[in-house]
């Protein structure tokens, strides 16, 4: 005869524990639907738990949730950028973009309902988290470009690629996730360079930072991939000169 094996015993999950489970079953569910379209039974049915329970959790309701759900995001989407400060800007700003566009591959359309508000749950304090998130890779890409102190047009150039990052990656869900990831983030590196190269021709100390960031880029590089494609491009301009 033999015997059977115990039921594993149960084990009360602590408040954080529990906070974390509630958390991630919220993450999970606004990765793929617009905040709008979940409710509460929605959570507690893939948490597993209870409605009640959620709510002695998040006393707040469903706004209280979102609300944790969404820095919890942004947390995560803060560190994409983070990078050791070695290497060649373009495989640093690659790493980088790797981890940012895995993140919005992952959260499709809870991503879209993230940028593009409009959501019924949105408040001052949802804008404000977001923004967070936008201010924060903006110093973490003027880190990798070794500024303590940039001046107005290269922290206005660093923020616009920030948000053609942000809108490349809306169309690209919108287009079904064309091109392939690898092309995508190939492109928006190209484009940094090239937002850089446009003010640099403007402002003194972006084309400083241009000259040190391209002195350290390998010949098979991004940046010289997009200078060897560029040149001929511009070479049949001449009569501009």
């Amino acid at each position: 005869m033999t015997s059977q094996a115990p039921p594993p015993a149960y084990r009360r999950l602590s408040v954080e524990e529990r906070r974390s489970q509630l958390l991630e079953a919220a993450l999970t569910l606004f990765a793929h639907r617009a905040p709008e379209e979940v409710s509460l039974d929605d959570v507690a049915e893939a948490a597993g738990v209870s409605r009640p329970l959620v709510y002695r959790y998040f006393p707040g309701g469903k706004q209280q949730l979102y609300e944790a759900a969404l820095r919890s995001a942004a947390e995560e989407l803060e560190q994409c950028f983070a990078e050791p400060p070695q290497g060649p800007l373009s495989r640093r700003l690659g790493r980088a973009l790797d981890r940012y566009l895995a993140f919005v591959d992952q959260h499709d359309t809870g991503f879209s309902a993230l940028l593009q508000g409009g959501s019924v749950v949105e408040t001052s304090r949802t804008t404000a988290i977001v923004d967070g998130v936008r201010r924060a890779a903006a110093e973490h890409i003027l880190d990798h470009l070794e500024v303590r102190e940039p001046g107005p047009r290269l922290r206005m150039t660093v923020r616009m690629w920030i948000t053609a990052v942000e809108a490349a990656s809306l169309i690209w869900l919108d287009e079904e996730k064309n091109p392939p990831l690898d092309e995508l983030r190939d492109w928006l590196v190209e484009q940094f360079v090239a937002c850089l190269a446009a003010a640099a021709g403007r402002d003194a100390q972006t084309a400083d930072v241009l000259r040190a960031a391209l002195a350290t880029e390998p010949a098979d590089g991004a940046a010289g991939e997009l200078v060897r494609r560029v040149l001929p491009v511009l070479g049949d301009a001449t009569h501009l000169l």
